[in-house]
C-alpha cells in the first residue's frame, strides 16, 4: 500500500511540475516590459516605433560567455537595427550577490565597450521569468507582434568567435526579413546560469 501512495505522489509531483511556467516557447506572444536603461530611462518595446522585430538578450557583466559575445552583440545590433531588428540587452542577475553586474557597473561596462544598444536591468527577474530565460546570453527573437521566433544561442561558438560555423541567430533573423521560414528555431543556449534571488 505504502508503495501504491509513493508512486501516486511521485506522479502527481512530476505532474505539477511539468504544468509550471517554463517561460515563452516558439510561436507563444511575449508580453511588453518597462525596464530601465544604463541612461537612466525607462524602454519598452513599444518604443521602438519602426522595429519590425526585436533580438531580446538576456546578459551581464561578469559572465565569461556574455563577455566573450559582446563584440558579436555589438555587431549585431549595427547589422541589424537598420533592417528593424534592434537589440535589446537585458541584466536579469542578482546585483547583491554578484555586484559586478550592478546597474552603476552595467553604465561602466556599457561605456567601455562603446554599447550601441539599450542595455536594461531586471531588477525584480519578472522579466527573465516570463521569458523562461536560464543562462547569460540567452536569446529570444521577436517579431513586431511580440510572437517568439527563435530561442536560443547567438551561433555555435560559446566563447571563441573565430570557431563560430554556424551563426544561429543571423540565420534566424535573415530569414524573417527575407519572409522565409526559420530552419532551426530553438538551440541550446550555452552560458552562465542566470544568478537568481534567495
Amino acid at each position: 500500500m505504502k508503495k501504491i501512495v509513493f508512486v501516486f505522489l511521485f506522479v502527481i509531483s512530476f505532474a505539477f511540475l511539468s504544468m509550471r511556467n517554463t517561460g515563452y516557447q516558439v510561436g507563444d506572444t511575449a508580453a511588453d516590459f518597462k525596464l530601465k536603461n544604463i541612461n537612466d530611462k525607462k524602454v519598452s518595446l513599444k518604443d521602438y516605433k519602426k522595429a519590425k522585430g526585436f533580438i531580446v538578450i538576456f546578459t551581464c557583466n561578469h559572465c565569461p560567455f556574455s563577455v566573450a559575445n559582446e563584440d558579436r552583440i555589438i555587431a549585431l545590433h549595427k547589422k541589424y537595427e537598420e533592417k528593424g531588428y534592434p537589440v535589446v540587452a537585458i541584466n536579469p542577475n542578482d546585483v547583491v550577490a554578484y555586484p559586478d553586474d550592478s546597474f552603476e557597473n552595467m553604465k561602466i561596462r556599457a561605456k567601455e565597450k562603446n554599447f550601441n544598444f539599450a542595455y536594461l536591468i531586471d531588477e525584480t527577474q519578472e522579466v527573465a521569468k516570463a521569458f523562461g530565460a536560464t543562462k547569460t546570453p540567452h536569446v529570444f527573437v521577436l517579431d513586431k507582434k511580440l510572437v517568439v521566433k527563435y530561442i536560443g544561442a547567438i551561433d555555435d561558438a560559446a566563447k571563441d568567435e573565430s570557431k563560430v560555423s554556424e551563426k544561429f541567430l543571423e540565420n534566424a533573423i535573415d530569414a524573417l526579413v527575407e519572409g522565409k521560414n526559420i530552419d532551426k528555431t530553438s538551440t541550446k543556449a550555452v552560458g552562465c546560469g542566470i544568478k537568481w534571488k534567495k
